[in-house]
């Protein structure tokens, strides 16, 4: 009797992070008859949240968040994709890259991930309502004066778009162990976070971006406009909402251009506990790949993480040139910290900006906590 393989998957929960991998796993079975992968979900903020040493001993592969990777560099408890003798298989990988996605995976000289998914704050609009997306901060800035602007702001979200703002204008973020940014330019940074704050919907500060885009593709009288947002190709697709929404590239401040947006996005990582490490990194190289990334990966409801998908006349037909209208932005994301500790930040970071944006906390105390939790999780 030939041998099976059984292996289960852990993924988040939403039809772009789920839905693929079951279609995937589906597929591949045709193929190799002998394997089965059993996929379940986790919310979204446990997806973010929840350390991969807590799911690396129950499951063989995990879809993750880039972030994590500097927590377990050193742990043991992933397979360095760069130790399998597929070496030439991550070079194409990393040839096809949509910005900083495929390098997200790589930290302490080896690959911890392999991109599937592409992400980072776009902008979108209602084509009904408004007939572009501004370009310029201070546009949006009067279209908000106008009660036309929703945008994320549940912690998570703040702390990205705070983040956003500053590297948009080059502003140098966690370079220094000992402060998060020159005051100054915090400052700034956090005054105009707080200016765009005062002009919307009380409601931006529950929402995240699923939220403000089931709102907008949903609600004949929703916003028009959203600045920020970690893109979502479903909401671009036909009958996917009642509204489609439209997306373009993130404004600048000033002539600044889309740059400096959070790089988000998902990777595959196989747990060092798999018991067929081989069959599990094969699966995982192959949803990575071009040719299952432009055809059934998006096909099934994915965002892929491959340049050749980002370029393919097809799935840019099927979701309104979500892929060429984000690019430049994709390309000039930042990369967030990913040092072993730079998660208690994120998490601590977040509930700080939340509190000021809610009027509950000055701005100078807002910003000295900032640098202090930054300080703590720097060790």
């Amino acid at each position: 009797m030939a041998e099976t393989f059984q292996l289960r998957g852990m993924t988040w929960d939403h039809s772009r992070g789920f839905d693929p991998m079951v279609a995937t796993s589906a597929v591949y079975r045709e193929t190799h008859p002998e394997v089965e992968i059993t996929w379940e979900k986790r919310s979204l903020q446990a997806f973010a949240d929840r350390p991969i040493g807590e799911m690396a001993s129950d499951y063989d592969l995990m879809v993750i968040d880039h972030p994590h990777v500097g927590e377990v560099a050193g742990s043991g408890q992933l397979v360095a994709f760069d130790t399998l003798g597929r070496d030439d298989d991550l070079a194409t990988l990393a040839a096809q890259s949509v910005g900083a996605s495929h390098p997200s995976y790589n930290f302490d000289g080896h690959q911890w991930g392999l991109a599937i998914d592409a992400a980072t704050p776009v902008a979108s609009f209602r084509g009904d309502l408004i007939e572009a997306a501004p370009t310029r901060w201070d546009e949006v800035l009067d279209l908000a004066g106008q009660g036309r602007v929703a945008v994320a702001l549940i912690p998570i979200n703040t702390l990205m778009t705070f983040f956003g703002l500053a590297r948009n204008q080059e502003f140098s973020v966690a370079s220094d162990p000992d402060k998060l940014m020159d005051r100054e330019q915090a400052v700034q940074v956090l005054d105009s976070l707080c200016e765009l704050v005062a002009k919307v919907d009380p409601r931006c500060l529950t929402l995240d971006p699923i939220g403000v885009l089931e709102w907008m593709g949903r609600t004949a009288d929703a916003p028009a406009y959203c600045p920020f947002g970690y893109g979502y190709t479903n909401y671009s697709r036909e009958g996917y909402c009642r509204f489609p929404i439209t997306f373009a590239d993130a404004p600048g401040v000033g002539d600044n251009g889309p740059r400096g947006t959070v790089i988000g996005g998902t990777g595959i990582a196989v747990s060092s506990q798999c018991a067929h490490i081989d069959v599990a990194a094969d699966y995982a190289f192959w949803i990575a790949g071009a040719e299952c990334q432009s055809g059934l990966y998006f096909e099934s409801g994915g965002q892929p993480g491959n340049a050749v998908a980002w370029e393919a006349d097809a799935t840019n037909a099927a979701c309104g040139d979500f892929f060429r209208n984000t690019r430049e932005t994709l390309e000039t994301a930042w990369l967030r910290p990913r040092y072993d500790g730079y998660m208690g930040f994120q998490e601590r970071g977040g509930d700080i900006l939340h509190a000021c944006l809610r009027g509950e906390v000055g701005r100078g105390e807002t910003l000295e906590r900032l640098d202090a939790v930054y300080r703590e999780s720097r060790g």
